[in-house]
């Protein structure tokens, strides 16, 4: 099975983009494309089966700069039929009451759209208070990251999310690990 996979990403500091490129390694082969956002035209996000989206929240809730233009920009764009993965940084600690936020808006743009989401990941273990990314009461909408203050956890989280979104697009089953162990 042929399946398209690409990683967008928005990135003021690097640290988004840092964790595009972890995720990018992970993938290997399987990765056709990865893109900053602020040098991506919306009609790029067609051309793949599965788009990887990171992004970032600033300030008290926002979205990182390059995200929220991008958005602007994608008028009637038809996502339907595409697979979309979240993943996020954010600061838990300093923003416990938006953490995320930005993860959240921007599965709600996508979700507009026709996308189907993939890899919803649980929020046991992080520490916030609220968040618009949260997808029900114990999972966010994608992979939650950290690096201001769990730096320490980001290889696995996003080594545990991958597995799952690879499993959920049928790119992996349980018999694949289970051999590989």
């Amino acid at each position: 099975m042929s399946v398209s996979i690409a990683i967008f990403y928005g990135s003021t500091t690097g640290n988004t983009e840092m964790a595009a490129n972890k995720i990018a390694e992970e993938l290997g082969g399987l990765l056709t494309h990865i893109g900053d956002v602020s040098q991506t035209k919306p009609a790029e996000l067609t051309q793949y089966d599965v788009l990887l989206l990171g992004v970032s929240t600033w300030n008290i809730g926002e979205m990182q700069d390059d995200w929220f233009d991008f958005l602007r920009k994608l008028g009637d764009l038809d996502l339907t039929g595409k697979k979309v993965g979240l993943f996020a940084m954010g600061d838990s600690y300093g923003y416990p009451d938006n953490f995320l936020d930005a993860m959240g808006e921007l599965w709600e743009a996508i979700q507009k759209r026709g996308a189907a989401l993939v890899g919803v990941w649980p929020a046991a273990g992080y520490q916030f208070d609220e968040s618009q990314a949260m997808y029900d009461d114990e999972h966010f909408v994608g992979l939650g990251l950290d690096e201001d203050n769990e730096s320490d956890q980001t290889e696995d989280r996003i080594r545990g999310w991958l597995v799952q979104v690879l499993q959920e697009i049928g790119l992996l089953d349980l018999q694949d690990l289970a051999d590989a162990g």
